[in-house]
């Protein structure tokens, strides 16, 4: 068996093996944990009562083409005529694979007709945000620097789903380097390839930075997307696009291969997940990726718990309806009616329920959370554009560096220490409850064409973005699960809610937002 340091390879460093430095019998026991998990899940029936093949959940597609009622050849060209149908209007995905899709789902059906299975996902057809290095599909991460970049290898999460038999369609959009959008644009938007369009009214906004993949899943482009999320970024789009998405405790998802990938100041805000129209297909796809990879030094092996032995009984849960972090954003009614209706369909199904927010710590959170991520005068995005040979950056990302003042070291420490305090106050607040109800933002999706509110970070979707309702818990690394549970008050746009849990419990967030999901019923086909 070759040794940590032999599978780092040759470009791994010393602080790549310190860092990483981990049992290889226990990454291994995890990865193997993970992948039975997943094969019972996929043997497992499946709640979804949906027909039609593009809009099934991928546990239940995956299912179908098991059980040999559909094809992988079926369900591929049954999702790209679904793109080429829609994609004009959306400007969803904004590269495929079709030609090498429909080889990988002819090669799968032969393996199939053999009696041969690939994995837990075979034959089902996703899309993947472009900040993720796909092996020869051009790759932009939405900066001209790399327009015609074709990476030689996936992004881990990639190589995961993939060698579960999973096949990619084409790439989704972003905003330049996921953090980076067009000035006055509200939605994913880059220089590269414009915006995105939400499914339920293509005059608002998809939210960022995973606009592009929520909007496809949504739309029944794709059975699932894998987006990244350094604020919000699947968490929004989950939201605006009225699906079902997951942001995992930091470290469990290696990052390797993300454009924002792994090390410095910023290194556990980033977490990578699935987008999917229903909360099964976290439980069926997170684990598959989970895992350390030997290259993202932070990666953990933790064992993945199966959400489906939590007792809803055990539980108790706190709410709220309104982060007093955006006081000069309150949120809506209807955003405040959706959370207030998850809180009492919950009332009787768990033990305790109790409108309760640990308000100060969340506002200090906040302020070290923008403090921090200003701090360098916008020198770490300048860094990625020097990397990449991009010369024309982001307007919006642009005029953040120009008005940035950066902090002193000294500065910049102390924001550090005072999120590093929060999110130790934060556990001991969390002591006294299992799980956590807040809205994503303040309000359903807005319309693009709008101005920013005032402070809001690029690529956080514009106005009505959550970032001071999802950032702090990209600071604290907890695990997040979205889950549409409501709707505007015209029935037009959908509503989200995050279920947080305590680091590691996952099982718990899927669990709840499972419970949520069958009350509420979850995604809803969108008009287009």
């Amino acid at each position: 068996m070759k040794s940590i340091l032999e599978q780092l390879g040759e470009g791994g460093s010393r602080r790549d093996f310190l860092r990483g430095r981990v049992s290889l019998s226990a990454a291994t026991a995890a990865t193997a944990v993970s992948a039975a998990l997943a094969a019972a899940r996929a043997a497992a029936a499946s709640t979804d009562t949906t027909d039609e093949l593009i809009f099934m959940s991928a546990t239940k597609l995956a299912q179908q083409i098991r059980a040999k009622k559909i094809s992988a050849v079926e369900a591929v060209e049954a999702f790209i005529a679904r793109q080429l149908d829609i994609n004009d209007e959306m400007n969803a995905v904004v590269m495929n694979c079709y030609a090498r899709a429909r080889k990988e789902a002819k090669a799968l059906d032969d393996k199939a007709a053999r009696g041969e299975w690939v994995g837990a996902l075979h034959g089902v057809p996703m899309t993947i945000k472009d900040s993720l290095d796909a092996e020869g599909v051009i790759s932009t991460g939405a900066t001209y620097g790399r327009q015609q970049y074709i990476p030689t290898k996936d992004a881990t999460v990639v190589a995961r789903v993939r060698k579960a038999g999973a096949i990619l369609l084409g790439k989704t959009n972003t905003p330049e380097f996921t953090l980076g959008g067009l000035a006055g644009i509200s939605t994913a938007s880059n220089l590269l390839y414009g915006s995105s369009h939400n499914p339920y009214d293509l005059t608002r906004s998809t939210s960022g930075s995973s606009g592009g993949a929520g909007a496809i899943v949504a739309a029944g482009g794709a059975a699932f997307d894998i987006g990244s999320d350094w604020g919000g970024s699947i968490r929004g789009p989950a939201h605006n696009n009225g699906i079902a998405g997951i942001k995992p405790t930091s470290v469990r998802v290696p990052r390797t291969g993300h454009i924002v990938d792994y090390g410095g100041i910023f290194d556990l805000w980033q977490q990578l997940g699935p987008l999917c129209r229903r909360v099964e297909d976290l439980n069926l796809i997170t684990p598959i990726i989970s895992g350390p990879d030997f290259h993202d030094a932070s990666c953990a092996p933790v064992p993945w718990a199966d959400p489906n032995a939590v007792d809803l009984k055990k539980l108790k849960v706190a709410f709220i309806t309104d982060n007093g972090a955006v006081g000069r954003n309150a949120t809506d009614d209807d955003t405040k009616k959706t959370v207030r209706d998850a809180a009492k369909w919950l009332e009787g199904a768990v033990l305790g329920v109790k409108e309760d927010a640990p308000q100060s710590i969340l506002e200090d959170l906040a302020d070290a959370r923008g403090k921090l991520s200003r701090g360098d005068g916008g020198a770490f995005y300048e860094r990625l554009a020097k990397r990449w040979g991009t010369q024309n950056i982001s307007p919006q990302r642009k005029a953040a560096i120009a008005a940035a003042k950066p902090l002193t070291s000294a500065e910049m420490v102390e924001a550090w220490e005072k999120q590093d305090l929060c999110k130790a106050r934060m556990l001991n607040w969390m002591k006294s409850y299992d799980v956590f109800l807040c809205p994503v933002a303040n309000k359903p999706a807005t319309v693009i064409d709008q101005e920013p509110r005032p402070g809001a970070e690029a690529g956080s979707g514009g106005p009505g973005s959550g970032w001071p309702y999802t950032g702090v818990f990209n600071c604290t690394g907890w695990p997040v699960v979205v889950v549409r549970c409501g709707s505007s008050a015209d029935g037009k746009l959908p509503i989200g809610v995050q279920v947080v849990a305590a680091p590691w419990r996952e099982d718990i967030c899927i669990a709840v937002a499972s419970y949520l999901e069958a009350r509420s019923g979850g995604w809803k086909r969108p008009a287009i």
